[in-house]
């Protein structure tokens, strides 16, 4: 009996030795792969913000508790690559990149909104605002995001109108040389036309901005006025008289009277000074034709009838009864005016 319980005893000591030794190498493997587990988890990953670069050493693999972890606090609209529920290696690089404040004025608002896009355009679509095709924004799509940026958009809209104008007549001037250039005559009146212009009508932010015509059809022709207009030139003489000449010369005028021949003139009339009517004038035919009427301010009306040999050029001899009266007159500069 004895020799059983030691037996069994050594039995006992035996099971528990080998337990023990079980118990510590399994212990030894689980703290090993712990710490293999561990070392697994460690890592180094750089993180980009704010223009610098830092290296952190992280058990984490989340992004967001990475950043989280080194009290690195990410706006509503800052943008993290990779997202911030990405999980991360060992090595790898997380970008941050901040929002930025920005002016959009728009539909008569200005809307202060923050953005991490890397374009004008891709803010726009990040704010869900639409542009039609025909829209205009400055600056444009392509440009980048800058801090303090204005974005301007101009809403621009078409509309296509169809009316009735007018079209003006013209006035066609007959020369009429019976009138002074201080007269004229209707002959036939003027009659607008009209037509049907269709236009594209261009409007910017709800102002018209430009009209370009697409069709143009002539409904009623415009019928022209004409007009008679004087050519000859008008000189106002004393108490409310005209006289009406074609053209006029600056001219010596001196004077004479009856001589040796007997009163007659160079066109076989006999010379004559009529204050009511014409008068003789010597005249040199290359400046004055012969049979011209002339008028001469002072004198009165006369005619080109009478030639001299000294009236030669610019130059009129003006015909009186009397000495006395040519010597009255004597010679001055006088503007002679050829009615025709």
């Amino acid at each position: 009996m004895q020799q059983i319980l030691k037996s069994n005893s050594q039995k006992i000591r035996n099971y528990f030795s080998r337990s023990t030794i079980l118990a510590a190498a399994f212990i030894a493997i689980l703290v090993l792969a712990i710490a293999v587990y561990i070392a697994s988890c460690r890592k180094t990953v750089k993180i980009a913000v704010d223009n610098k670069v830092m290296s952190v050493i992280t058990y984490s693999s989340k992004v967001s508790d990475i950043l989280q972890k080194n009290n690195i606090v990410i706006g509503a609209k800052d943008k993290v690559e990779p997202g911030l529920y990405t999980n991360v290696e060992n090595g790898q690089e997380i970008y941050i990149k901040r929002a930025v404040n920005l002016d959009v004025l728009v539909d008569g608002k200005d809307l202060k909104i923050k953005s991490a896009e890397s374009s004008v355009g891709s803010m726009l679509k990040a704010e869900k605002i639409s542009m039609s095709d025909i829209d205009k924004v400055k600056p444009d799509k392509s440009s980048g995001i800058v801090s303090g940026m204005k974005v301007v958009i101009t809403r621009v809209n078409t509309k296509t109108v169809t009316e009735v104008q007018p079209i003006a007549y013209d006035t066609i001037d007959q020369k009429d040389n019976t009138m002074g250039n201080d007269q004229s005559k209707v002959v036939q009146q003027g009659v607008n036309g009209s037509k049907q212009v269709t236009m594209n009508i261009v409007y910017e932010d709800g102002k018209e901005v430009s009209r370009n015509i697409v069709k143009e059809t002539v409904t009623v022709n415009p019928v022209q006025a004409i007009m008679k207009v004087g050519t000859l030139g008008v000189l106002n003489v004393n108490r409310g008289g005209r006289v009406l000449y074609k053209s006029e010369v600056t001219a010596l005028a001196t004077a004479y009277t009856d001589s040796p021949s007997f009163g007659i003139t160079a066109t076989g009339t006999r010379t004559v000074r009529n204050p009511d009517g014409y008068s003789s004038v010597a005249v040199d035919p290359r400046v004055i034709p012969l049979g011209s009427k002339l008028y001469i301010p002072g004198y009165g009306y006369g005619i080109a009838s009478d030639t001299g040999g000294a009236i030669k050029g610019d130059r009129v001899d003006l015909f009186f009864d009397s000495e006395e009266e040519c010597y009255s007159w004597g010679a001055k500069n006088v503007d002679v005016y050829i009615i025709n």
